[in-house]
């Protein structure tokens, strides 16, 4: 396919945009520097000639590429997210370029202790002789999902400076706050218009994605008995460690994200924090089915209950909040959209995979809001952290994917 791609340039433009979102923030957008982003994109798609883009107060963009096609075809929604991970730092990101990638060790540039090593990247073997963009082993690089922003751009602009390729409606969705899971809070799905959508947010080249975990927040509020330590004997009852006993007592070789992996499921605490009268422990809980989700969420109130009953004068809140569903029920009810990525992946010369992801993306959400939407890769590895990379090569096979997918909807409409 012959594009004259951009995704390069402005992936390296978007990466530089500080758009960490905040998961302690009752905002939406969680954190007001996402709609720095979101401006320069609403900017890019009306110079590109799409007149409808525009970014809502919650810092949601919709744009419109109008179909050109006489066929009655589906309306079809390519999603990304501009949030980065709270996980790592997104300040001042430097990225750098490594050409013709010959199959060593990745030295990140101002922080030599930063070492992305293949036999802890494997996947870097598959990118010989392609360019590699990294961090500076400062901060994370924001491929997740900067990318799928860029990608989705790219595809849009070949569209426009293309009329004679034949397509039906394209709708684009730009969300904020996916990585604290509010990504689909604000989303108005009725007004995007949209018949079936697409993340482009996966990591592998040719990777599809029609399945995610199911996913539940967790809180223990733990409320215990402050004295004066002086005085405590037989009084005190420390929240604190109450809540250290309870992570203490967590299983070391199961049920953790690093004892588990493909359809294991696990209870994972994220946060902690308090005082003697008063600690909270927020977890996240993920499973592939709502059953075996009861499961570890049972799991951890037993073990909560076991635990409290050393300590009769104090108590707990146990506040469970879903986040996301695993999005496979709905799309084995429309086995075309699956299909027709898969093809699209086919014809811009990679074998599909179809997989699954131990975690969620917007589409999770979505597919249960009305609007079926799976995962397409993105090329992100290594996210969340100083060690992200991307390759420039696998972002121009998901533009050609991204393209392909609205061509095939065309042929094969009426």
């Amino acid at each position: 396919m012959n594009i004259t791609h951009t995704v390069t340039d402005r992936f390296l433009r978007y990466v530089k945009i500080d758009t960490q979102s905040d998961s302690e923030s009752t905002t939406c957008p969680s954190t007001e520097k996402q709609k720095d982003l979101g401006l320069v994109l609403v900017q890019e798609l009306l110079e590109m000639g799409i007149s409808d883009a525009h970014m809502d107060e919650h810092g949601y963009i919709y744009a419109t590429v109008p179909g050109n096609t006489s066929k009655k075809v589906p309306v079809i929604c390519f999603c990304s997210h501009m949030d980065t991970s709270p996980d790592c730092s997104g300040k001042d990101v430097n990225p750098q370029l490594h050409k013709a990638y010959e199959g060593k060790n990745i030295v990140l540039l101002n922080d030599k202790t930063q070492i992305i090593k293949v036999s802890e990247h494997p996947s870097l073997l598959k990118q010989l002789g392609n360019d590699i963009i990294t961090t500076d082993g400062t901060t994370l690089l924001g491929a997740d999902n900067k990318a799928g922003i860029a990608e989705i751009m790219d595809a849009a602009h070949h569209f426009i400076t293309h009329p004679e390729i034949k397509h039906g409606t394209i709708k684009i969705l730009f969300t904020p706050d996916e990585e604290i899971g509010r990504g689909a809070d604000k989303a108005d799905i009725k007004k995007l218009g949209a018949d079936y959508a697409y993340t482009i947010d996966g990591e592998e080249l040719g990777h599809l994605e029609n399945e995610t975990f199911s996913a539940d927040g967790l809180t223990i509020k733990i409320h215990g008995v402050s004295t004066h330590p002086g005085f405590a004997k037989n009084k005190m009852e420390s929240a604190i460690k109450i809540a250290g006993e309870i992570i203490a007592s967590l299983p070391k070789d199961t049920m953790s994200p690093e004892s588990t992996d493909k359809k294991q499921c696990f209870v994972h605490p994220v946060n902690i924090s308090g005082a003697i009268e008063e600690t909270t422990i927020q977890f996240i809980i993920r499973a592939f089915n709502e059953e075996e989700l009861k499961i570890q969420e049972d799991f951890l109130k037993n073990l909560t209950d076991s635990i409290l009953k050393k300590y009769p004068n104090s108590s707990y809140e146990f506040i469970v909040k879903q986040q996301y569903r695993n999005m496979k029920q709905v799309l084995d009810k429309n086995p075309e959209i699956v299909n027709n990525a898969m093809e699209a992946i086919r014809r811009s010369g990679i074998e599909p995979v179809l997989s699954s992801i131990r975690g969620g993306t917007d589409g999770s959400r979505f597919s249960y809001m009305g609007l079926p939407c799976p995962n397409i890769f993105a090329g992100e590895h290594a996210f969340h952290s100083k060690h992200e990379w991307i390759s420039i090569q696998d972002m121009q096979k998901a533009v050609e994917t991204i393209v392909n997918l609205c061509l095939i909807w065309e042929e094969k409409s009426k």
